[in-house]
């Protein structure tokens, strides 16, 4: 099946053949779908917390802060920009020369409303002679959108997002990136007055990334007074996919063979490579102005609350269990509770288990890492959600699942999934470090059997792509998942440029 050539292509990815019979046989057999006990809701899998609840969450997160615990905030940020402006691709390849489109129509409306028109206009001045104002008085739109996204002008068709302007301030105009470094000093800054932050780059974008984060330290240094320790990762080439044909056999383009990336449930590797004991997660592009944080920085520290104590107590139980001997049936019967109560783990109705059997099983079900991840009530927003599943060894537990996951032609099934009340706006907290404190390996956590398979085309051919298991999804599903329910206030993407005109991002 492979030549020379190609087991030299794959050894330098560092991937292993078996790897690759794995990935190809998943194209044959596909993933099944995940058994959905029921959607996780407000008192079934998903807690609220009572204000009560919040200041003594609140209270033990501002104290684990003055402990010597490393912590850090995680962001992927290797997308690319590109889809924030598909409506603007369309009209500059479209006949018209006006906008048309009401979204056409809404971005020229108010384009002095977004934090890159100083900028954007400057590239007019510079490229066509004239001022947007006027290019507007003359029709030239699609000069301006081109000034925007192509390599010429500002060049953001073509950017991260991450580095894109997206809100005014009095002194300042900050993109996502700054964004994040304002949260974290808000949120995750450690008792020598540090804050972590670890970004995960493309490989292409990784200089503009460092060049933008060294002109922009030493003024967030000063208004923080803070020490910000800025650090970067790529997506490894090993976990690339390889790509199939029709029949299911290694796609070649002019006979190589294709990998493509493996999707952001690759960045569980980044993740394992970091040494830290709470990892906070966000996207790159839910962030909102200083204004707007109080909420988004009181309920980050509320879910980092739960975390600390959580685990506090898993770790308690873990230290009695490990003793030589059985604990009392008493005993036993608490840490079922708790992990069926406070960390959604149980056994099948109608299983009992007893004695060392239960002992056992409960060291297994608390000795993992850990996740609260903050849930939003649905409101349309594109998200995973949260369900209650069944896992592979029959128990059950609470998990994040995309609509792929789910048998849509099983009406019970899909009756279930559009029963859902919540959805992940990717908003974690991570304990990845035992009882002894040492770091979990978290590839030894990757449920496999959740990937996902897409159709794609490459030079007009056909193919099919193979996306690792998600990372929020079946990469973290052998975790303990504790859901909580956090204000819609507290997720502000932006998918489409006009969505910075939302009043959030104004």
């Amino acid at each position: 099946m492979f030549n020379a050539t190609d087991n030299l292509f794959i050894e330098k990815k560092g991937i292993s053949i078996n790897q690759i019979n794995e990935q190809l046989n998943s194209f044959k057999t596909g993933f099944p779908f995940l058994k959905i006990i029921s959607p996780a809701t407000p008192g079934k899998g998903i807690k609220v917390v009572t204000e009560d609840e919040k200041k003594s969450l609140l209270k033990i997160w501002d104290e684990f802060l003055n402990s010597e615990a490393d912590i850090l905030k995680f962001v992927p940020a290797s997308g690319a920009a590109s889809r924030m402006f598909k409506d603007l691709f369309e009209f500059i390849d479209g006949t018209s020369e006006t906008p048309v489109k009401p979204a056409e129509i809404k971005f020229f409306e108010n384009i002095e409303k977004f934090a890159f028109y100083n900028s954007l206009n400057e590239a007019c001045i510079k490229n066509e002679g004239k001022n947007i104002p006027d290019l507007i008085k003359l029709g030239a739109y699609k000069a301006i959108v081109k000034n925007l996204l192509l390599n010429n002008g500002l060049n953001y068709g073509n950017l991260p997002k991450g580095l894109l302007l997206f809100h005014n301030y009095k002194d300042d105009k900050r993109t996502p990136v700054k964004e994040h470094l304002a949260e974290g000093a808000m949120y995750a800054s450690n008792a020598k007055n540090e804050v972590n932050i670890h970004f995960t780059v493309s490989t292409e974008h990784r200089a503009l990334f460092e060049q933008h984060l060294n002109e922009s330290l030493p003024a967030f240094e000063s208004k923080f007074g803070k020490k910000f320790i800025v650090t970067f990762s790529e997506q490894k080439p090993s976990t690339d996919t390889i790509a199939a044909d029709s029949n299911n056999e290694p796609f070649r383009d002019n006979g190589k063979l294709v990998f493509r990336p493996g999707g952001h449930g690759a960045l569980i590797e980044n993740l394992n490579d970091l040494n830290y004991d709470i990892i906070f997660i966000k996207n790159i592009d839910n962030v909102v102005p200083d204004s707007l944080k109080p909420e988004t920085v009181t309920y980050k520290k509320v879910i980092a609350g739960l975390l600390v104590s959580l685990q506090k107590r898993s770790f308690e139980y873990l230290q009695e269990m490990e003793k030589p001997g059985i604990l009392s049936e008493n005993k036993l019967q608490e840490i079922a509770n708790f992990c069926k109560n406070e960390l959604n783990n149980s056994l099948p109705a109608g299983k009992e288990l007893k004695g060392m059997e239960l002992q056992h099983y409960l060291f297994e079900k608390l000795n993992r890492p850990i996740r609260v991840c903050g849930m939003v009530k649905n409101t349309g927003e594109p998200g995973g959600g949260p369900f209650l599943t069944v896992n592979q060894d029959g128990t059950i537990s609470a998990q994040i699942l995309e609509s792929s996951q789910i048998d849509q032609n099983n009406p019970d099934e899909k009756a279930k999934m559009m029963n859902s009340t919540h959805f992940n706006p990717v908003d974690l907290v991570c304990g990845v470090k035992n009882y002894k404190g040492e770091k979990f390996d978290l590839l030894k956590h990757v449920d496999k059997n959740t990937g996902f398979i897409s159709l794609k085309s490459k030079n007009g051919k056909e193919l099919k792509a193979l996306e690792l298991p998600g990372l929020w999804n079946g990469a973290m599903s052998d975790w303990n998942n504790v859901f909580v329910e956090v204000p819609i206030d507290t997720f502000n993407p932006v998918k489409t440029v006009n969505d910075l005109l939302r009043p959030q991002h104004q």
